[in-house]
């Protein structure tokens, strides 16, 4: 049984990077307009994966997490990261600002914090709630940062490979296999090739698998330059740019305490209510979404869901779970 699948014994915590997601159905989908001439595509996108992921893997608890738009704690250690990013178009900016009605929709809460981005947020709502007893969690986002974070199959990072419905689950034995490293250790490898999508520079010459095969060696960035002596050919090659190694790790790593107050694992419950996501498509619109929300087969929800609560009276509920 795969690392998302629900198993009867564990439930499920979806840490969804708002910002990621919005981001990747702006350019992956048309860009539609709602009633009022309002931007919608984006909007459209995400309410379509989740809509998917409600009825047939639908977990127990959620998050969304936000960027905010002021300057980070990594924009006042290195003034050029993200430096060469254009400004956001405004209807994407308009649809990230829509979008906490949509996951209000689906019964989501929502949380952002100045200083910090998205992926923060996520590592720190991960790192404090994995410790819950029979919890897995899940992270869904548009881009593999979060992959540091993976531990074995009871913290996963599910991502897009393309367009917003085909995804990759990664547990800890994936990433393995995609990359030769443990989860923890892509935050060496990142330090050694940077982030060319946040202008870090890593060190220069030292690509994809150079940089493999050195922390496979070394471990960690502070081994490498303590045992580099052993290697001069290595050490002759990079021993210069160790304050540029440590620079990018510390940019790449995510911060897991975030100073912030979090809510409790039952404060993000999901309630059984799909008739407020009914209103919304209405509001937008989404006339197909709808009616995938009224006569899809979420057979596998019933079943998960059976067990533990009151569906309630025949309604839109009835047809989606």
């Amino acid at each position: 049984m795969g690392p998302w699948e629900y198993d009867g014994f564990m439930e499920t915590l979806l840490l969804i990077d708002a910002n990621s997601i919005i981001h990747r159905s702006f350019h992956a989908l048309p860009p539609l307009t709602g009633p009022q001439g309002e931007p919608s595509g984006a909007l459209y996108g995400i309410a379509s994966i989740l809509l998917k992921l409600w009825k047939e893997e639908r977990p127990d608890y959620a998050a969304a997490l936000f960027d905010r738009p002021e300057p980070t704690f990594r924009d006042k250690i290195y003034a050029e990261y993200k430096a060469q990013r254009p400004p956001a178009a405004s209807e994407l900016v308009a649809q990230i600002i829509a979008a906490h009605e949509l996951f209000e929709a689906f019964s989501i809460r929502t949380f952002e914090q100045a200083g910090y981005e998205a992926d923060d947020l996520i590592a720190t709502f991960a790192e404090r709630l994995r410790k819950e007893p029979n919890l897995r969690v899940v992270i869904l986002t548009g881009d593999r940062d979060t992959l540091q974070l993976v531990r074995d199959d009871t913290l996963v990072v599910r991502t897009f490979n393309k367009g917003v419905s085909d995804t990759t689950i990664y547990g800890e034995k994936e990433v393995v296999e995609k990359y030769g490293l443990r989860p923890d250790q892509l935050i060496d490898y990142k330090a050694l090739v940077g982030d060319s999508s946040d202008n870090i520079k890593g060190v220069p010459g030292i690509g994809p698998k150079t940089a493999v095969g050195i922390i496979q060696k070394f471990r960690t960035i502070e081994n490498l330059y303590e045992k580099l002596p052993e290697d001069p050919k290595l050490e002759a090659r990079i021993g210069r740019f160790r304050k540029e190694a440590e620079l990018s790790k510390e940019l790449v790593t995510l911060e897991r305490n975030v100073p912030m107050e979090l809510p409790k694992l039952d404060g993000l419950k999901i309630a059984l209510a799909p008739d407020p996501i009914a209103a919304y498509f209405m509001k937008k619109e989404f006339a197909t979404l709808l009616k995938r929300l009224r006569n899809g087969n979420a057979e596998p929800a019933k079943k998960k869901w059976a067990a533990k609560e009151e569906i309630g009276p025949k309604s839109v509920q009835e047809s989606m779970f």
